[in-house]
């Protein structure tokens, strides 16, 4: 009982991914399962190359947009390194808790690699902060299209419930943000990155779409995703693990007239491809999780002594 209450935040996030995945089973219930795989067999071979090209494009864009408010903040960190943490992050945050797990890892390796931890964590939330920015600009593009839903598909998600987290999510970085406050160029510099990661991150989807010779509007994609985007913040699954897919799928069927197998399989390959792109921060995530761990110990030796 004592190990529920402490980890009941782990056991919902688990619970959530399983009902997620339950309800893209529900929705695909008298689905052909040949339908699936005959969408899926259309995508070749050239087009999921070319999507994980665009997809490894936009974790560059990524990577400078937390590396130019690093350097702004006078860290004395090279590019090379932003990427190796970048990367790191991204990997972790395939099986850690919730969306945030690979900025705990980022934070953990800037340490380790010596930089000053203040610095590190406040330009982490400023970097997530600057992602909802730009999310939220291409958010009116998915606003008519959940609008213009049947009332039968509204239960399979809600972008409600975000409004109050925006909130308080905003008020918390106020402390960090004022580093930056009187440096307006990488301010932009930074949001004129996320855009670049979001415009490939769309076009990555656009591009499996085409695979699976379908035409959804690349800006009702910017739509489809920044609304899954927000979606999955609600911190009920790992990493926004089924709910992300149940998004993407509901939204493609509604908005996008794909087919329910048409959709998973764009859901999944997405997802797969985002796993693949992560990969090579594989080679660096053992030693930094290492000296979390680490540090962990040492912070609850010291709290017992």
């Amino acid at each position: 009982m004592n190990w529920l209450r402490e980890n009941n935040q782990q056991v919902i996030r688990i619970i959530g991914s399983i009902l997620a995945v339950v309800l893209l089973v529900f929705l695909l219930r008298g689905q052909n399962s040949e339908e699936m795989l005959f969408a899926l067999k259309r995508v070749s071979l050239g087009y999921f190359l070319l999507a994980v090209v665009s997809l490894f494009i936009s974790r560059l864009f990524t990577t400078l947009r937390w590396h130019v408010l690093l350097k702004s903040a006078g860290v004395e960190i090279s590019f090379f390194r932003s990427l190796i943490l970048t990367f790191t992050g991204l990997f972790a945050s395939n099986f850690l808790p919730t969306t945030i797990g690979g900025d705990v890892v980022r934070l953990g390796g800037a340490m380790q690699m010596g930089y000053d931890r203040a610095i590190t964590l406040a330009s982490l939330i400023v970097d997530r902060l600057i992602g909802m920015v730009g999310m939220f600009l291409a958010l009116p593009f998915g606003i008519g299209t959940a609008l213009s839903f049947n009332p039968d598909s509204l239960h399979t998600i809600t972008i409600a419930s975000f409004h109050q987290k925006m909130i308080g999510f905003i008020k918390n970085t106020v402390n960090a943000f004022r580093i930056w406050l009187h440096k307006p160029f990488s301010l932009i510099s930074s949001l004129l990155f996320t855009i670049g990661n979001m415009a490939f991150i769309f076009l990555t989807l656009y591009i499996l779409i085409i695979g699976i010779d379908r035409f959804v509007s690349y800006w009702l994609i910017a739509g489809i995703w920044s609304l899954t985007y927000f979606i999955t913040l609600i911190p009920v699954s790992i990493n926004g693990f089924g709910i992300q897919e149940l998004s993407i799928t509901v939204l493609l069927v509604e908005a996008g007239g794909l087919s329910h197998a048409e959709s998973l399989t764009i859901a999944v390959l997405i997802r797969a491809i985002f796993i693949i792109t992560s990969l090579p921060g594989a080679f660096s995530f053992p030693s930094i999780l290492a000296s979390i761990n680490k540090q962990e110990t040492s912070n609850n030796t010291s709290s017992n002594v």
